[in-house]
């Protein structure tokens, strides 16, 4: 049966948490069943509690009919690195080689981005990058399930963590009003940002209380002699 390793991501916008990417290899086979159970685009389901759920659910689904599965978190340091070096996409598309080299052999990779994975097939030929590809190709839509699930269960971490002094956190870290509330509330308290933010996005709704001077950067000792830390591969 023809094999394809699909990648995606989840988490590469939001100012809190990390981001996550993932690779599910499918069979023919395994396409045609988890497209029967309702694998599609994560961003599909919305960001209620029930589509959480939701998500859980097909992702054991995924899991249960993949040749293959290969998830990667990429924490908030790893990614201020690089993005202080202007290289957020050059680090995807490193984790996106790392999750290739880990796979078995397929007929095809089809890695959602057409810019950012396209220069990618000089180093694997039978790679396709593409937009939009988890609306097209089940094992894309297969690696977006398992990158957002992932990130749903560490971003509920989160919200525990901070849920006695704040409350409930909403807003999945990205930059809604329910983020920038809490980053306010926190900010407030503490006179800075949580360990869990991105050091390297811009914050100026938080000016008015840290300041013209207010240097995220600054907050953390980022080593600047390093472009990525190794991270690892969690094989499901």
């Amino acid at each position: 049966m023809k094999r394809t390793l699909g990648i995606d991501e989840a988490g590469r916008g939001p100012s809190l948490g990390p981001m996550v990417m993932a690779a599910v290899c499918l069979d023919t086979r395994g396409a045609r069943a988890v497209t029967r159970a309702g694998v599609r685009d994560s961003k599909a389901y919305g960001a209620s509690d029930q589509a959480r759920e939701e998500r859980a659910a097909l992702a054991a689904q995924v899991l249960r009919h993949a040749v293959h599965a290969h998830v990667r978190v990429i924490d908030v340091g790893e990614i201020d690195r690089r993005v202080r070096r202007k290289q957020l996409n050059a680090l995807e598309r490193d984790v996106a080689a790392e999750l290739i080299a880990c796979a078995p052999s397929v007929d095809l990779i089809i890695a959602d981005g057409k810019r950012m994975f396209a220069p990618l097939a000089a180093k694997f030929p039978n790679l396709e990058a593409a937009d939009r590809a988890e609306s097209r190709h089940a094992a894309v839509a297969a690696a977006s399930i398992l990158a957002k699930h992932r990130r749903d269960q560490l971003f509920a971490c989160i919200a525990r963590r901070y849920q006695p002094l704040f409350g409930d956190i909403r807003g999945g870290g990205y930059g809604n009003e329910a983020t920038r509330r809490f980053l306010r509330a926190y900010a407030e308290r503490f006179g800075g940002l949580p360990p869990e933010a991105r050091r390297s996005w811009p914050y100026p709704y938080l000016l008015d209380i840290l300041g013209d001077g207010f240097d995220p950067l600054g907050e953390l000792a980022i080593d600047t002699a390093k472009d990525t830390s190794p991270g690892q591969l969690a094989l499901l």
